[in-house]
C-alpha cells in the first residue's frame, strides 16, 4: 500500500516535486484556491482547500498523511510564523469521534537567510543562526516550531536551508531589463543558488535517506558574486550588465528588501546533502542551469 504525502504551499516547487512522487506516494495538496490545484491533478495530486491564515479551515488535515512537505512562507509580517504554528496544531488535532494519527516524518523548507551576515566565509550546517531581517527570523521562528513539535511527538523531521532558487521562469530578468543596480566588486558580496529541479529531487532524497532532527544546506557548487550572477543572465538573454554603484549609494537606488539580499554574505557547504542523501545535482553550476534553459 503506499504511503500518504501532504504537500503544504502548492506552487512551483511543489508542482515539480509531484511527478518524482507519484509512482510510490499517494499524494494531497493543500490549496488556499481550488482552482490554482489543476495542474497538480495530471500528476495525482488529491487537492484539499484549505487557509493557513485561517485554523479552523485545516480541520481534514489530522491523520491525512504519514509524510509532510511543508514548503508554504510565513506570513509578511511579524516576527512569528502564525502559518507553521496553525499547520502543526491542525496535524496534531485529536477529537472523541477522530483521534489524530500523527504523520511519521516532515519535510520544512527553509532558507539559508538564517545564518545572516556571514561576510564571505565558507560555512556549514554547525553555523549559528543569526537572521538579521523579519522574513529570516520569521523562518528560524518556524525551524523552531518544528523541531519542538517533532520532539516531544517523536517525530522524523528533516529541514533544508534553501538559498535562492531559480530556473528559466525564476531569473532576475525584468531586474536587469530596468536597469537595477549591483555593487562594484570589492563591495558585493557572495550569493548561493539551487535549480528548481535540483530542489524538486533533494525533497524526495530527504523522504528517502533524511535523518531526524538534521539540518540540510540545499545549495549548488558555485560560490559567485551577487553582481557577477546578474552578470551571467544578462550576457547569457542579450541583455545589458547592470550598472554598478558603491555600497554608499545603495540605499538611494535599491528597494529595501533587495538591499536586505545584497547586505549578506556567505558560501555555503553543500557536502552533507551529498554524503547523507546521496545527491548528485543535475545543475552543478549556475551556468550549466542557465545554459540548459530548463
Amino acid at each position: 500500500m503506499k504511503k500518504t504525502v501532504l504537500m503544504v504551499g502548492c506552487g512551483d516547487i511543489a508542482l515539480r516535486t509531484a511527478p518524482l512522487l507519484q509512482e510510490k506516494y499517494r499524494i494531497f495538496g493543500l490549496f488556499r484556491h481550488p482552482e490554482k490545484a489543476n495542474q497538480f491533478r495530471s500528476f495525482g495530486v488529491t487537492p484539499i482547500t484549505g487557509d493557513l491564515d485561517r485554523s479552523k479551515s485545516l480541520n481534514k488535515l489530522a491523520g491525512i498523511a504519514q509524510i509532510i512537505i511543508h514548503l508554504a512562507p510565513p506570513p509578511n509580517h511579524g516576527t512569528r510564523d502564525t502559518r507553521t504554528a496553525n499547520l502543526l496544531a491542525a496535524l496534531s488535532k485529536q477529537t472523541k469521534r477522530k483521534p489524530s494519527i500523527l504523520p511519521q516524518q516532515l519535510i520544512y523548507i527553509s532558507t539559508s537567510g538564517i545564518y545572516g551576515d556571514c561576510q564571505g566565509e565558507l560555512i556549514n550546517e554547525t553555523r549559528c543562526p543569526k537572521p538579521k531581517n523579519d522574513r529570516a527570523i520569521r523562518r528560524l521562528n518556524a525551524e523552531n516550531q518544528i523541531r519542538q513539535w517533532a520532539k516531544h511527538n517523536h517525530i522524523t523531521v528533516s529541514i533544508l536551508r534553501v538559498p535562492g532558487i531559480y530556473a528559466g521562469n525564476r531569473l532576475p530578468l525584468k531586474r536587469i531589463k530596468d536597469g537595477l543596480p549591483a555593487f562594484i566588486a570589492q563591495d558585493d558580496g557572495y550569493t548561493n543558488h539551487i535549480h528548481a529541479d535540483d530542489l524538486a529531487h533533494i525533497i524526495c532524497a530527504t523522504i528517502r535517506y533524511g535523518k531526524a532532527g538534521r539540518v540540510y544546506n540545499t545549495t549548488d557548487d558555485t560560490q559567485m558574486k551577487m553582481g557577477d550572477y546578474f552578470d551571467l543572465v544578462a550576457d547569457h538573454y542579450n541583455l545589458p550588465r547592470p550598472p554598478r554603484i558603491p555600497r554608499s549609494q545603495a540605499e538611494e537606488k535599491i528597494s529595501a528588501g533587495m538591499l536586505s539580499f545584497m547586505n549578506e554574505s556567505r558560501r555555503i557547504s553543500n557536502l552533507r546533502i551529498k554524503k547523507e542523501l546521496y545527491v548528485t545535482l543535475r545543475y552543478p553550476t549556475v551556468l550549466t542551469g542557465i545554459k540548459s534553459g530548463i
